[in-house]
């Protein structure tokens, strides 16, 4: 097998010497250019696996390597070495197109694990490589199409915007699965859906004997998805608190679990998404604005349905296809009427509720071929203004949360809940947004009660 080939771009005989070295005892070939000019002439001699490049240059800076290799040679990534703490150089070269940086004073260890997970590109994973998942041939979602390509050979923090439903957690696993990292783990965890209280212990992992409870070590999030990407879904969320504690865990790259003396390194590759504003979050100070520069490396932003209401009808079958092959019976299909009114629907809930809608018509429909009055769409999301009262009775006393306050509480989250979807005509969408609350945590808190179905 054919070594693979890094060149080596610093002006500083002693780094490329040390670069040569250590690359060199992992079996792989090196190159090694001391300014701009001969980084440019030795990349068009081809060869190429991977380029680490230092900032300062005696003809030019890194960056300039950076936009020159992402046009000429999109195939070969390519990392830089900034000063101790230049965060910001750090995030000019990640959106300039760089797979990842390292800072001076270099650790070995820190490199080898960036040339491992950069080697592990495969030429072709680019924008020419076809997606299965994002359907569409709209303008938007081409676009977005390829910026996901272009964003998986990164390890820049990328913020993924959107509306509920539109398909954030979707662009997370195909950042993931199409980058250096798909071998390892993609860890999602909703960031709404946790109590504040427990927060820390699931992200960063406890010690036995930390807190009353902690019967046995538990390892956090972070650590589990070592080697891989930890998504942060509705990461606006999150408690001040411990946003502080994460800004601090994705600069340091290490996280200290809870009552432990010394913290753990992490090789993780963070995504961040949230359904809200957050710029208009840090506005008015319930977000960090340096937790919110440091997640916002790159943004990416998933169109709603009704920006691409083209789209409607390949999703449409595409989702009835997916319905069939679960049920294993022959796919229904919309009548004329039927694709109309969903092509003219706003889809509040976006393409979650476009595959709700039409789980139910199938379920509805009598024949192969659904019509316009299965579907059963509202305009938008429309509460009941007079709903019917329903007997409810009151909370329980207080007594009987003593001994078992887990059942009192769960008795009382069971019944607010239901309350709700019964109000909004067990409308999912309507009741999170009656409750003040996102999709997603409102069907955590349904499964978690056994109330889903």
């Amino acid at each position: 097998m054919t070594a693979k080939t890094v060149l080596i771009v610093d002006d500083e005989p002693d780094i490329r010497q040390l670069l040569d070295i250590t690359l060199s005892r992992m079996g792989l070939e090196t190159r090694t250019a001391a300014d701009l000019a001969e980084a440019r002439s030795a990349l068009d001699e081809g060869d190429t696996d991977l380029c680490l490049t230092d900032m300062k240059l005696p003809d030019g800076n890194g960056i300039s390597l950076v936009e020159h290799i992402a046009q000429h040679h999109s195939d070969t990534p390519v990392a830089m070495i900034t000063a101790h703490g230049s965060v910001e150089t750090a995030i000019t070269a990640l959106k300039a197109g760089a797979f990842d940086f390292i800072s001076k004073p270099i650790e070995l260890e820190r490199l080898r694990s960036l040339v491992v997970n950069a080697l592990k590109l495969e030429p072709g994973s680019g924008a020419e490589a076809q997606d299965t998942t994002l359907i569409g041939e709209t303008p938007e979602i081409t676009e977005l199409r390829a910026q996901v390509n272009k964003l998986a050979r990164s390890q820049a923090p990328v913020y993924i915007s959107g509306e509920s439903g539109s398909g954030k957690e979707i662009v997370a696993r195909l950042i993931h699965s199409r980058g250096p990292r798909s071998s390892g783990p993609f860890i999602p965890v909703n960031c709404g859906a946790i109590p504040p209280e427990l927060m820390e212990s699931e992200l960063f992992g406890h010690t036995k004997g930390s807190f009353t409870g902690a019967t046995d070590d538990k390892t956090g999030l972070f650590q589990a998805a070592r080697g891989g990407t930890l998504f942060l879904d509705e990461v606006a969320d999150l408690p001040v608190a411990m946003q502080v504690k994460l800004l601090r865990a994705i600069q340091e790259k290490a996280v200290r679990p809870i009552g432990a003396s010394a913290e753990v390194a992490t090789d993780v590759r963070v995504l961040s998404a949230t359904h809200k504003d957050l710029a208009r979050e840090v506005a008015e100070n319930r977000f960090r604005s340096d937790l919110y520069y440091r997640i916002n490396v790159i943004g990416l932003h998933v169109p709603s349905l009704r920006e691409r209401r083209q789209d409607i009808p390949l999703l449409a079958n595409f989702l009835l296809q997916r319905l069939a092959n679960a049920s294993e019976e022959p796919a229904q299909r919309l009548s004329e009427e039927a694709m109309e009114a969903l092509v003219a629907y706003d889809f509040p809930g976006n393409v979650r509720e476009l595959e709700n809608i039409l789980e139910r018509a199938c379920t509805l429909c009598s024949g192969e071929r659904i019509e316009m009055e299965d579907l059963r769409l509202s305009q938008g999301i429309e509460l009941d203004p007079n709903p019917e009262p329903v007997s409810h009775a009151g909370p329980p006393p207080v007594e009987e949360a003593f001994g078992n306050l887990d059942d009192y509480l769960e008795n009382i989250e069971r019944e607010v809940l239901t309350r709700a979807l019964e109000q909004s005509r067990w409308n999912k969408t309507a009741a999170a947004k009656l409750l003040g609350i996102s999709f997603r945590s409102l069907r955590y808190r349904l499964k978690k009660l056994e109330l889903d179905d």
